[in-house]
């Protein structure tokens, strides 16, 4: 078990490292080095055609930042198909301490006036790493990245 602070948690970051938890209920957090990562190329990002036909549509309103915490609390959330989550309390805390530095940040999806979807990730540098996303309508966490690499584009992430 690691003590982190968001100082910290930034520090892993750089070195390419980042927290989990073994499930919603475990107060540990432990360190994950990956030999892969997943990249998304902010140039080539493939948008289906029956996506651009739902963002043509317009059925759902975008914000960013907007409501941070609950972004992060609803990918934290139990669900049918996903009964546990990587997301501890002290994981949620940390994430918030980042956003208040101006370091995490969040895409949120709405569809009237409900959240449907979003995602959360953090920023350092030229890097945005995303974290977890969440979907309570159809494509909305797909939505949420869609609009996250136009949003990085725009900023001059590469």
């Amino acid at each position: 078990m690691h003590k982190f602070d968001a100082n910290i948690l930034l520090d892993c970051y750089r070195r390419g490292v980042f927290p989990m938890a073994e499930s919603r209920n475990d107060n540990s957090i432990f360190l994950v080095d990956p030999d892969k990562r997943g990249i998304i190329p902010l140039d080539g990002l493939h948008i289906s055609r029956s996506m651009r036909k739902q963002l043509r549509r317009g059925e759902y309103r975008i914000s960013y930042d907007g409501c941070y915490d609950r972004v992060v609390a609803e990918c934290a959330r139990e669900t049918l198909d996903r009964p546990d989550t990587w997301i501890n309390g002290g994981i949620a805390f940390l994430y918030s301490q980042l956003h208040k530095m101006g370091h995490a940040h969040s895409v949120e999806v709405w569809k009237g006036e409900e959240l449907v979807g979003g995602l959360y990730g953090v920023s350092i540098g030229g890097a945005f790493f995303g974290e977890s996303m969440f979907s309570r309508a159809t494509n909305a966490s797909k939505v949420a990245l869609v609009y996250l690499v136009g949003r990085l584009n725009r900023q001059g992430y590469k």
